[in-house]
């Protein structure tokens, strides 16, 4: 029988079929021989009688923190204000999905809590310009309509700050989910992990992944010239650079370094790029 991994807790699986029923199972000893552990978004074949996982099929791709395979979109979940929005950890994200073909929402939360938007706003229209779907979010405001219409169709990984509203938010889009909340820590300015496992929920006819909170995620790129690839400026803009694998760092007659200098593009954005890339240099360094 063939079905969906949809929850993983402990080393077993809830596992829907195609007829809606659920069955928990657990992999066969090879799959921990062989390391390959299955994920939430797992098509498998199993027995139901023995309640054995006996094939994984080949995923389209895979997260590693969180654990999830066969993702179709990721919505990024940041709060503006409680926890204060981390463009490092979004930038940080962003470079990695993308690098990983998918399709990215961005979901800005607690606007209600913001006293001046005028920074944020500028934050907001960045992003907007780049091409991504971002929505705005807050305690009576939640864009339900559109994030399941975003969900449609697909399985997504909601993911983020911790803190930042994700169960909250998925709360609004289905009330039944239920799912615990918690405040913020004010002594430690981040939010408390309410989610302790990866769990995909149905919303209308898509599923949404709920995650722990994000930690810092390391970059598993092959090279620099792929990080300077995932960000999408600097990807349209490096035909206008002298050399043909610019890095955009210290070279002459970089597109990419002049239109940061003269504010074309987001300061945060490019700094972040730079911590990125030297990060990258010493883990590639340290790797060969």
């Amino acid at each position: 029988m063939r079905g969906l991994i949809i929850k993983a807790i402990s080393g077993e699986y809830m596992i829907i079929d195609a007829d809606d029923n659920i069955h928990v199972a657990k992999p066969r000893g090879v799959f921990r021989f062989k390391e390959h552990v299955p994920k939430v978004g797992d098509l498998v074949e199993f027995d139901p009688a023995k309640q054995v996982i006996q094939k994984i099929a080949p995923r389209r791709n895979e997260l590693i923190r969180p654990a999830v395979a066969n993702i179709d979109k990721a919505f990024l979940v940041f709060s503006v204000v409680e926890p204060d929005l981390n463009l490092n950890l979004l930038d940080r994200l962003l470079a990695i999905i993308e690098y990983m073909d998918i399709e990215i929402v961005i979901v800005f939360t607690k606007l209600d809590l913001l006293t001046d938007r005028t920074d944020f706003d500028k934050v907001n229209e960045y992003y907007r310009a780049l091409g991504y779907h971002t929505y705005l979010s807050g305690l009576n405001a939640v864009p339900v309509e559109a994030l399941t219409a975003e969900a449609a169709g697909n399985v997504s990984v909601l993911a983020g700050q911790s803190g930042a509203g994700k169960s909250t938010l998925l709360n609004a889009l289905d009330p039944s989910f239920k799912l615990k909340t918690d405040v913020i820590s004010r002594a430690l300015g981040r939010g408390k992990h309410t989610t302790r496992h990866v769990e995909l929920l149905r919303v209308g006819d898509g599923w949404i992944a709920d995650t722990p909170g994000f930690g810092n995620v390391d970059f598993d790129f092959p090279d620099l010239l792929t990080l300077s690839h995932s960000f999408r400026e600097f990807f349209e803009n490096a035909d206008g650079c002298k050399f043909n694998r610019c890095l955009h760092i210290d070279e002459p007659g970089c597109t990419v370094r002049e239109m940061a200098a003269s504010g074309r593009i987001l300061s945060s954005r490019y700094d972040n790029y730079r911590l990125f890339h030297r990060e990258l240099k010493d883990m590639l360094k340290n790797k060969y």
